[in-house]
């Protein structure tokens, strides 16, 4: 399964379920390196977009195992325990076409210059990271419906293959198998509703016809929330009716209760994905209040050898709420951390020098006062700290922003009302 999404934390092409978005908010008080992993195992850099495995990945390998496995015994009961390997390599072969799907994602976003974090191969399926928003609905379109089509082509492609073997054998079972699922893949991720790449492409449409990203975006949020009620209910009564052609129904009640479990982690998945895209958008949308310049604290420069106390009488004399630690020729060369102010006591603060609180400043601790929106926040993102000196143009001091302002900044906009 397989489908496109945009990153805030966020999110893209994920094969059967949800949106991927990496958060572009400050994540738990620091911002995310841009290359930071813990997306699971690496298996490679195509395109140079990094490829990992997570570990669910491996449960779902092994249940396809078992089910497949299963299959095999009652088409080819001669294969005995060697059904199992033939079971692991269908497996792999299918989440193998996935990462296909995620490529094509991936390739799209490449060729619209929109940067890729990474594909992950997890539960259930695939995701690609596209840090980026689509500019026009056209390309958002394109985006989204490169995945499910790549599946139908390999879908296809596995036809043809099918056609080449003798029916009956292993060959000619994986491939039919892997001509299937493609399918099924291809069918699903066409459904109109988000987080799925259908939902994206009923966005683009939406996108295009009112010339508003918003409006598509509520539109196909929905539209995913009603497909996971539908997918809730609807997939359990197609199984327990036989109309999905499960002839092995009512075995001990146990397929029913496989049927609603699984149900139940489809419409959670898409729910949730469907939540998240919606959340994305709106914080895409508030995303311009988030300026350098208005959320800076004004700064007083000291030296070195300062006390604390007396840095601090300056600040409030001058109504600042930051210290900057500079050179004799007063250059910029450190920042007071606030942290560090507040551990110490009051009347040890006479006879602690500033120095021995500063952070050593580099360049990229150095913000440009007009930075603002995603610009603003792929530089924190870039450069983790708690403190940044705001700087002019000219490279005179504006002030100092703090990681927790802007925090607090964005969690005002999206709680005001229409978010």
């Amino acid at each position: 399964m397989g489908e496109s999404g945009n990153s805030g934390r966020p999110q893209s092409g994920k094969s059967g379920t949800g949106e991927a978005n990496p958060d572009p908010a400050p994540d738990g008080g620091k911002p995310r390196r841009r290359d930071e992993p813990g997306g699971g195992i690496l298996m490679g850099r195509p395109f140079g977009v990094p490829v990992y495995v997570a570990p669910s990945w491996f449960l779902v390998a092994a249940l396809i195992t078992w089910v497949f496995g299963g299959q095999l015994d009652r088409v080819l009961p001669e294969l005995g325990n060697v059904r199992y390997l033939v079971s692991l390599f269908f497996a792999v072969a299918f989440y193998a076409s996935v990462l296909v799907h995620e490529l094509a994602h991936t390739v799209a976003a490449l060729r619209f210059k929109l940067p890729v974090r990474r594909i992950q191969l997890q539960f259930f399926g695939g995701v690609s990271e596209i840090e980026k928003e689509s500019e026009t609905p056209g390309r958002e379109f394109v985006l989204a419906f490169v995945g499910p089509l790549l599946s139908l082509v390999l879908s296809g492609i596995f036809y043809l293959g099918m056609k080449t073997v003798e029916p009956g054998t292993v060959p000619g079972v994986l491939l039919a198998g892997l001509m299937i699922s493609n399918l099924l893949v291809a069918a699903f991720n066409l459904l109109p509703g988000l987080p799925l790449d259908g939902g994206r492409m009923l966005r683009a449409v939406i996108w295009k016809i009112t010339g508003k990203p918003m409006s598509g975006t509520i539109a196909a949020a929905w539209f995913g929330r009603a497909l996971a009620v539908i997918v809730l209910i609807g997939l359990p009564l197609l199984t327990h009716t036989g109309a999905l052609g499960n002839d092995s129904a009512d075995i001990g009640g146990m397929t029913t209760v496989t049927d609603a479990l699984l149900a139940a982690i489809l419409a959670a998945i898409i729910w949730t994905g469907a939540g998240n895209s919606l959340r994305m958008a709106r914080l895409r949308e508030h995303l311009p209040e988030l300026r350098a310049r208005t959320l800076t604290r004004r700064a007083v420069p000291v030296e070195t050898s300062t006390p604390l106390s007396e840095a601090l009488r300056r600040a409030n004399a001058a109504g600042a709420r930051a210290l900057v630690i500079v050179d004799g020729q007063g250059d910029p060369t450190g920042l007071v951390r606030e942290a560090a102010i507040v551990g110490v006591p009051e009347h040890r603060r006479p006879w602690v020098a500033v120095s021995g609180l500063a952070q050593d400043l580099t360049e990229g601790m150095k913000v440009p006062a007009e930075l603002a929106g995603e610009a603003l926040l792929d530089t924190l993102r870039a450069n983790p700290a708690t403190e940044y000196l705001v700087i002019e143009e000219n490279g005179s001091i504006y002030g100092v922003l703090s990681t927790a302002d802007v925090e607090r900044a964005f969690v005002a906009a999206m709680a005001r009302p229409g978010s």
